[in-house]
């Protein structure tokens, strides 16, 4: 029987644009942040980055319910190198977020993927669109204000580390495995990456029931929805296409952060928003893969 969670890769599913998928996560993405706020609030952002992945957790063993015998031991490594980096990155982004404002943080940890970006290219004129992001990343960060929270700015630069290694390793657990299962493997595993620091926050701040409803409500939305459309948006694009397009997210950062959480972009981050959008758009020319069939081996036999 031919997996469902293949369909957005196969047949039909190459007539929608790769890049519309990842558009559409990144603004998912970052509706998700905005709402974690409240959370956050009460159990700390260690505590709220387990509860998504928990919940994230659930969601996927009982949506895509994975195959264990489909494994191979050369599998393990890459898995839990992407559960262990998603993991980090959710938490420590939601650190920054904590810190400084949503477009901020998001325009910080964009420098993680931009780097990708322009690293992984082959053509020198694909390095101006990274350049022309960079610009737009600097006029969002606003550094010349001196009053950015300095321990928010290191968590989201350590957040956009783990962002440019989850975009390389996503993209290999993409190819290797059908649709979203391998979701379903990394997922669980950044939730046991990140218990020891957030189970605390969790007991320490004894959350509400519509705390805990919320934090799933989430965790649906991202990890599920968001990290799949991403995986298979990254099977059918360039690490080079993909990270620069990624540069449009701190301008969906800026737009959620106004809507939800009433955080005002000044002139020079509205500037920023057009720079960076020009930039992802024109990234995405030429930058589609051909779509490999996934490597996943026939069941061991018992």
């Amino acid at each position: 029987m031919t997996d469902p969670t293949t369909a957005a890769t196969t047949g039909r599913g190459d007539a929608v644009p790769p890049w519309s998928l990842a558009i559409v996560a990144m603004l998912l993405i970052q509706v998700s942040n905005a709402l974690s706020v409240a959370v956050v609030e009460v159990v700390g952002a260690a505590g709220t980055s387990w509860l998504r992945m928990c919940f994230g957790a659930l969601f996927l063993l009982l949506i895509v319910r994975p195959n264990l015998r489909r494994l191979r031991r050369a599998d393990l490594p890459m898995l839990l190198a992407l559960g262990t980096i998603t993991g980090l990155m959710t938490t420590f982004f939601l650190a920054a977020l904590d810190r400084i404002p949503l477009g901020t943080a998001v325009a910080i940890e964009f420098l993680g993927p931009l780097t990708v970006a322009a690293v992984t290219s082959r053509r020198r004129q694909a390095l101006l669109w990274p350049a022309t992001a960079l610009v737009g990343v600097v006029l969002l960060t606003e550094p010349w204000r001196g009053a950015t929270d300095m321990l928010g700015v290191l968590f989201a630069v350590l957040a956009g580390t783990c962002w440019a290694l989850y975009n390389l390793l996503t993209q290999r657990v993409g190819d290797r495995f059908s649709g979203i299962t391998g979701l379903a493997y990394t997922i669980p595993i950044a939730a046991v990456v990140t218990t020891a620091i957030g189970l605390p926050g969790v007991v320490a701040g004894t959350p509400p029931l519509p705390i805990i409803l919320l934090a799933a409500g989430i965790a649906l939305i991202t990890p599920v929805i968001s990290f799949g459309l991403e995986m298979l948006a990254l099977r059918r694009m360039t690490h080079t296409a993909f990270g620069t397009l990624l540069a449009v997210e701190p301008a969906f950062g800026l737009v959620i952060g106004l809507i939800v959480l009433s955080q005002a972009p000044g002139v020079w981050q509205l500037v920023g928003i057009a720079l960076v959008v020009a930039a992802g758009a024109a990234a995405q020319r030429g930058g589609r893969r051909s779509v490999m069939p996934p490597t996943e081996p026939a069941p061991a036999s018992a």
